[in-house]
């Protein structure tokens, strides 16, 4: 049995699944610092299911290392170092970064020598001096991580591999993250992902512990895992050195959790909580990834990441009548003391959708005295926000299904525009806490060929056994894995007939993962 934790804005979800048959939910407000809230929903579902002894994992998934970016809080003191010189002198690292951002992590740049050609041809020697001399600065400055970045490091990681093992001759203490392990072809965008990354190591050592004693405490010796935005699981040594996988997990545990409850493999999921709507594609079972470079905490970014639409729309959210103004702002946990329904004193969507007949929830007494107009145009202000999202995430004109999960659901109807059908299935208010129960192991490989000195079916065969490798190395059952997604993409801006090469291939946990609880 696995249970599967996810932590939202509003509401922590746990749920007890039992192969793929759900045994228990339960909700409970998030807590301010995320760890009470998620031992408090796990008490609660062991409470009321009394599987204790029968657990194997726990899966979480956490918004705890988003808000940390956005908040600005409790991030590393890192410095960035690209190996480039003579080249990129002209876009230093951090370079648009936000201010108070570049301030949180200490914002220090070095640039050396290094680098590689698209075709893996150094630009010029690893200076290992400079790297020795850039530390000594670090150490200088306080600085505790460190993002290395080569020129076309996916292509040939050589160098960045060999500057880390000089960093940690020079400084063992300091936290390298290696930036062709986080991003993708893309110098800034990499750059970026890798930094991140880098500043979030700290707070994701003490968060997982917190989290690994909360259930200790609980009484449940077995293992922790935690979700990735790709729909899938890491360990926690994984996640330790990769938090920055951890962002938009709870949009792709929701949708993952609606392609399980459905049986829906393509369409669009809305996942909609007590402060923000999550729109997004599924496609073949898994969250479509976004193709282009995503904006996160105000930094662009390549490494991978759900293609979601969010707005700040849900339960919640409070409502002017007049003139008519839903949200920005939400009640967020305190719905259930504060809107009309539940006795409150604040006009929230909720209120809306109930006074409109769309729900039952709450005592719908309470807003019947409401002005039918502003109640007709509430609902349909709302439901018309996300029908331009499910537009902007559809590919084509055509109608497609679509599914509706979270608490917040109740606020549409079940007719919308671009919907072949909508579908509200049973349990779909913990539909995130199931996607990252049955959350699977990946393994995923980006490259660049050249096609010269071999062919295409060599080149996306080469990246597919790697890709394999790297799900069974991270804990999947090798007679489970398969290959759920092949991208290629010819490289027309360069010579030598490149192409980019990227599959990603996902397993069950094996059991060798596990350990008895």
């Amino acid at each position: 049995m696995f249970v599967g934790v996810d932590v939202g804005g509003t509401n922590t979800d746990a749920v007890l699944m039992d192969g793929r048959q759900l045994t228990g939910a339960a909700k409970v407000p998030t807590t301010t610092d995320v760890t009470t809230g998620i031992a408090g929903a796990v008490s609660e579902l062991l409470a009321q299911t009394g599987h204790r002894g029968l657990v194997q994992a726990v899966v979480v998934g956490t918004t705890h290392f988003t808000n940390a970016l956005l908040e600005r809080a409790n991030l590393a003191p890192t410095a960035v170092m690209r190996l480039s010189l003579p080249a990129t002198e002209l876009l230093p690292p951090l370079v648009e970064w936000p201010d108070d951002l570049k301030d949180a992590i200490g914002g220090q740049a070095y640039m050396v020598g290094g680098g590689n050609e698209f075709d893996g041809r150094e630009i010029s020697p690893l200076d290992r001096q400079a790297i020795r001399d850039a530390v000594i600065d670090m150490k200088a400055r306080g600085i505790r991580s460190v993002a290395v970045n080569g020129v076309f490091s996916p292509v040939d990681p050589a160098q960045e591999l060999e500057a880390a093992g000089v960093i940690a001759d020079a400084a063992p203490d300091l936290r390298v993250c290696l930036a062709h392990e986080n991003g993708r072809i893309g110098l800034l965008e990499r750059e970026n992902a890798a930094a991140l990354n880098a500043c979030l190591g700290e707070i994701a050592g003490s968060t997982i512990q917190g989290i690994e004693q909360a259930l200790e405490m609980l009484g449940l010796d077995v293992p922790l895992f935690m979700s990735q935005n790709d729909g899938t699981l890491m360990d926690t040594s994984f996640a330790h050195r990769f938090p920055v996988l951890t962002i938009s997990s709870g949009p792709t545990n929701s949708m993952r959790g609606a392609a399980w409850l459905t049986g829906i493999s393509d369409g669009i999921v809305v996942d909609i909580g007590g402060t923000s709507t999550d729109v997004g594609a599924l496609v073949q079972g898994f969250p479509r990834e976004s193709a282009v470079a995503v904006e996160l905490a105000g930094v662009r970014t390549n490494f991978r990441i759900p293609d979601v639409e969010s707005i700040a729309l849900g339960g919640g959210s409070v409502v002017t009548p007049h003139p008519l103004r839903i949200g920005p702002e939400s009640v967020g946990y305190r719905l259930t003391r504060t809107a009309l329904v539940f006795g409150g004193d604040t006009l929230t969507a909720t209120d809306v959708a109930v006074a409109a007949g769309l729900g039952q929830i709450g005592d719908p007494e309470l807003v019947a005295n409401l002005e039918s107009e502003m109640v007709k145009r509430g609902a349909a202000e709302i439901q018309q926000r996300v029908e331009t999202l499910i537009d902007r995430m559809k590919l084509s004109g055509g109608d497609v299904p679509v599914v509706l999960v979270g608490g917040g659901s109740i606020l549409l109807g079940d007719a919308l525009s671009g919907a072949s059908r909508v579908l509200r299935p049973e349990h779909a208010h913990v539909a995130n806490a199931i996607g990252a129960a049955i959350a699977q192991v990946s393994g995923q490989v980006e490259r660049v060929y050249s096609l010269e000195s071999g062919s295409r079916d060599e080149a996306i065969a080469d990246c597919t056994r790697e890709a394999i490798a790297r799900a069974t190395a991270a804990g999947a059952d090798p007679s489970t894995v398969e290959v759920v997604d092949v991208e290629e993409v010819p490289l027309t801006y360069v010579p030598s007939n490149a192409t980019r090469v990227r599959v990603k291939a996902v397993g069950d946990i094996s059991a060798s993962a596990l350990r008895p609880a």
